[in-house]
């Protein structure tokens, strides 16, 4: 068996543990609502935030939780999920609002931001199956050989 037959193997074995990943129209829908939120905070930001710089410098931070993925994709899916799940982001921009914290609002706002962004562009919460198993389709190799 060549290896191209063996990782095309293997990608269908792990397609199988992915049942939940949405597809057609739910999964349009979803991306849309991702870019939704990244235009919302974009807008708040441009009225609550601490400048463009601090914007542009904290933007991809989220996207460090990939060092999880070295110790191996189970633990690297859940720091994934962790830094890219609304819930941390919300939790630290409604701190930030209701206790007036304007630095809390600022992180809650770009992490918001980041998360629409991947979103939008299919990166998504991940399976422990591997990078490219997310609960909004295939990406990466993982798409080109499913």
């Amino acid at each position: 068996m060549s290896t191209t037959s063996a990782l095309v193997n293997q990608v269908r074995h792990q397609e199988r543990l992915v049942v939940g990943a949405t597809s057609g129209g739910v999964r349009v829908l979803l991306r849309f609502e991702g870019l939704c939120v990244l235009v919302v905070s974009l807008l708040a930001y441009a009225k609550f935030g601490d400048g463009w710089a601090i914007f542009a410098l904290f933007f991809l931070t989220p996207d460090l939780s990939f060092l999880g993925y070295l110790a191996g994709p189970k633990f690297g899916a859940v720091t994934y999920n962790c830094a890219h799940s609304f819930i941390g982001a919300l939790a630290v921009l409604a701190g930030g609002v209701f206790l007036s914290v304007s630095v809390a609002v600022t992180v809650g706002l770009i992490w918001s931001a980041h998360i629409g962004f991947d979103r939008a562009l299919g990166y998504s919460l991940k399976y422990s199956a591997g990078f490219g198993f997310t609960h909004l389709g295939f990406i990466g190799c993982a798409r080109a050989e499913a």
